[in-house]
């Protein structure tokens, strides 16, 4: 092969390859021209998923397609806005919330929902559950919602709590009264008694007392009154008492333990007591001497047994008769002789202006006798003759009689 055959034959070969290139280029460019179309035509879409935020570039027609591309099937109760039907644009954002499954009880009633709510407080507005102001939710109502949570409202009721006496209206859930003091901020001491007990369960209209015991120590100190003693003194006058030593009151000091409720004592128990000062008793002699000679009354026939002194100032007088024990009488004579002691004595209660006190006299009808006593109704010509039975006073009567003075 001569030069010229071989170089026209290499300049067929290099037009050729130049060919080959020329074609190559332009499929590869329109290839990538046709991908930059491609992707350029693709709109931009913002989402969040359940919490998650992506951006993803995507030539799906509606949120529902964009859904699917992602193998998402969303609930009827989900969240999702634009709404599954919405055309995808470009720079769209696009939220999806899955719905979670919870229960809510109401009185011992539970029902399920589907909820997107964030929290409690938006789960039961979202489903037009009214919570009072006293009722308990439990989670409270800023937690936030998770699948199959259970929540429960316990709705409050009034009720009355006594507190030491002190009263008021307050509120509570179904509960135990330990719980309900616990919800009341009241603390209990060892002593204090609460009603109903503690175990049992609080209800509407309910009175729930807790009553305050206090153990306390008193010392108070108590009169020992002394003791009067009698002693027979036959130098004295029957009738006569005579003081030979005074009593003295003595001290004892008694220590008691006193319960108290809200305040109030309802017991107390003695727990010891000691003597701080003696007593000193009072002695009294009584004296056993007789005054004057008994006489014999005798009958209402027979003015006495003795016949009437002569000599003496004697005049009429009004007499009534009295007893040891009439009303109003203390047993005493005013000269100190004792009618309950010697009911025997011959005693007569006179005016001491008319017939001085101590006089010896002689009395029509009742004999012998000491003017011996005095008396308010007594004044003037008038006397009290004394009997130690009510039947003989009775029949005495009231009556003008002869009263001789002897000395």
């Amino acid at each position: 092969m001569n030069f010229k055959a071989m170089k026209s034959l290499f300049s067929k070969s290099l037009s050729r390859r130049k060919w080959i290139v020329t074609i190559g280029t332009l499929i590869t460019s329109a290839a990538v021209f046709g991908i930059l179309f491609y992707e350029g035509s693709k709109n931009t879409v913002a989402l969040t998923l359940d919490g998650e935020q992506k951006e993803i570039r995507t030539h799906a027609n509606t949120i529902q397609d964009i859904l699917q591309e992602l193998e998402i099937s969303p609930r009827s109760e989900d969240y999702l806005y634009p709404s599954g039907n919405t055309k995808v644009s470009n720079n769209m954002n696009v939220v999806w919330e899955p719905a979670k499954q919870v229960g809510i009880t109401v009185g011992g009633q539970e029902k399920k929902f589907w909820t997107t709510a964030d929290t409690v407080k938006e789960l039961l507005s979202e489903n037009d559950i009214q919570v009072g102001e006293h009722d308990k939710v439990q989670p409270g109502l800023s937690e936030k919602v998770t699948g199959n949570m259970d929540v429960k409202i316990d709705t409050a009721f009034s009720l009355k709590l006594v507190n030491g006496g002190k009263e008021q209206k307050v509120w509570s859930t179904s509960t135990t009264v330990a719980d309900f003091l616990k919800q009341q901020g009241i603390t209990l001491k060892d002593s204090d008694r609460v009603e109903p007990s503690l175990d049992k369960v609080v209800k509407a209209n309910d009175v729930v007392n807790v009553v305050r015991v206090e153990k306390v120590t008193d010392v108070v100190e108590e009169t020992k009154n002394f003791t009067v003693i009698s002693k027979k003194d036959s130098d004295l006058s029957k009738g006569k008492e005579k003081v030979v030593q005074e009593g003295k009151n003595g001290k004892i000091e008694k220590k008691y333990e006193i319960v108290k409720e809200n305040g109030k004592e309802v017991s107390r128990k003695l727990l010891s007591e000691k003597v701080v000062e003696e007593s000193q008793d009072k002695i009294i002699n009584v004296g056993t001497k007789v005054l004057v000679a008994q006489v014999s009354r005798g009958s209402s026939s027979s003015s006495s047994a003795s016949a009437a002194p002569s000599g003496g100032r004697e005049f009429y007088v009004s007499s009534t008769a009295y007893t040891a024990s009439c009303n109003g009488c203390s047993g005493h004579t005013a000269t100190g002789i004792n009618l309950k002691a010697n009911p025997n004595v011959k005693v007569i209660a006179v005016d001491p202006s008319i017939i001085p006190l101590g006089s010896k006299v002689y009395v029509e009808g009742y004999g012998y006798a000491v003017a011996a006593d005095t008396g308010g109704a007594i004044k003037g010509n008038k006397i009290d003759v004394f009997f130690s039975s009510k039947s003989d006073a009775y029949r005495w009567g009231r009556k003008t009689i002869k009263v001789k003075i002897l000395n």
